[in-house]
Formats: C-alpha cells, structure tokens, sequence
C-alpha cells in the first residue's frame, strides 16, 4: 500500500506507481498537466521514470481551454 497527498487530499494505491501510471489511474491519460512533487516541477519527459513513494506530496493542474 502506498498513500500519497494529491491536491491536499491523501488517497490510497495497492503499489508503487510512476507518474504515468498515476495520471492513468486518475483518467488523465492524455489531459495537458503540470505536476509538482514534493515542491518540484517533474517535467513530462520524466513521467515515465519517476517512481512515487509513500507519503508523497503532489499537486495536479489540469490546463482547461476556452474562449
């Protein structure tokens, strides 16, 4: 089990998961996103490697367009 804080809020994974896996279990596979972990911007070319760990700070943007 890993429990991380996403947006302030503590939620609960079965295993350790990269950022990639993490925007999949969300349903944000695909969405423009900025990620922070733990006070730093993971740019989207690290996704794939950078493993989370228990405890975990993260905050999610999602960019919404309009007009």
């Amino acid at each position: 089990m890993i429990n991380l804080f996403i947006n302030g809020q503590q939620r609960q994974f079965s295993a350790t998961l990269s950022i990639t896996q993490l925007l999949q279990e969300l349903d944000l596979t695909g969405k423009r996103v900025a990620i922070e972990l733990n006070g730093e911007i993971v740019p989207r070319s690290a996704h794939a490697v950078v493993t989370l760990s228990d405890a975990d700070h993260l905050e999610i943007v999602v960019a919404v367009g309009g007009g």
